[in-house]
């Protein structure tokens, strides 16, 4: 069983900054990305960045400049840094994880998300 742990969210103001934790545990696996998605009411899920185990990374275009994710492969955790935020960006944020399984499979893990909240 795999479990995703995420912490960090809550208010923050508009030019402030936020930091989101994702720490992946369970049985043995071995992380081949990780990511950050969102959804805000009323809206579809959307991508927000993306990181590889060897830390290539994807950011949509709405994030790209202001948030950063970064990777603690040791830890097996996965953090945004969330930098001048808009009230845009107000929405559940969740952590997603690509692994690989020690039967040589690979599966999907969701947290269970993590409301953030941009007042101006």
């Amino acid at each position: 069983q795999v479990q995703l742990a995420e912490s960090g969210g809550g208010l923050v103001q508009v030019g402030g900054s936020l930091r989101l934790s994702c720490a992946v545990s369970g049985r043995r696996f071995s992380i081949n990305a990780m990511g950050w998605y969102r959804q805000a009411p009323g809206k579809q899920r959307e991508l927000v960045a993306t990181i590889t185990s060897g830390s290539s990374v994807y950011y949509a275009d709405s994030v790209k400049g202001r948030f950063t994710i970064s990777i603690d492969n040791a830890k097996n955790t996965v953090f945004l840094r969330m930098n001048s935020p808009k009230p845009e960006d107000t929405a559940v944020y969740y952590c997603n994880a690509d692994l690989w399984t020690t039967t040589g499979g690979r599966a999907t893990y969701w947290g269970q998300g993590t409301q953030v909240n941009v007042s101006s």
